[in-house]
């Protein structure tokens, strides 16, 4: 039986970089924005963990996350996919999905806009600058932001 602390998750971060998760985790935190915070590691775990299957199987899914922060270069399924499969399936479809990438490609913006990215961030790179935009993030998505029933 799944945890029920999983059917409460409002932040799902997908991050295969241990360092950015845990510079990501530890800057929510201690903004208090990340009570209930699930961090995945691939693609193919960020869809098992929505649509409650693989590892996930039987985790409640009428519970959403309230945004999901999503890096675009990951193991096993990419960030694009992700996106594109969160963005077509009905139920998944109205989740805010902001990509946080080392990424600046023009291309790779396009690309996430073109499938319905609700924000791409570029990862800074100094230490500071990164704990600042993911707190302003962290901010605006859980406590400014409104959701329609999610």
């Amino acid at each position: 039986m799944m945890s029920e602390a999983l059917d409460k998750v409002e932040v799902l971060l997908v991050e295969d970089t241990p360092e950015d998760a845990e510079l990501t985790i530890r800057t929510l935190k201690r903004h208090g924005l990340a009570n209930n915070m699930m961090w995945v590691k691939d693609g193919v775990a960020a869809l098992d963990f929505l649509f409650g299957t693989g590892d996930y199987a039987g985790r409640v899914t009428t519970s959403v996350p309230r945004v999901i922060l999503l890096d675009l270069h990951l193991p096993k399924l990419s960030g694009l996919e992700v996106l594109r499969r969160l963005k077509a399936d009905p139920q998944t479809q109205q989740i805010p999905v902001v990509v946080l990438t080392s990424s600046t490609e023009e291309s790779d913006m396009r690309a996430c806009y073109g499938l319905g990215v609700n924000s791409f961030v570029s990862k800074p790179v100094e230490f500071d600058a990164f704990m600042k935009v993911v707190g302003k993030l962290g901010f605006y998505w859980l406590l400014v932001n409104k959701l329609p029933g999610l």
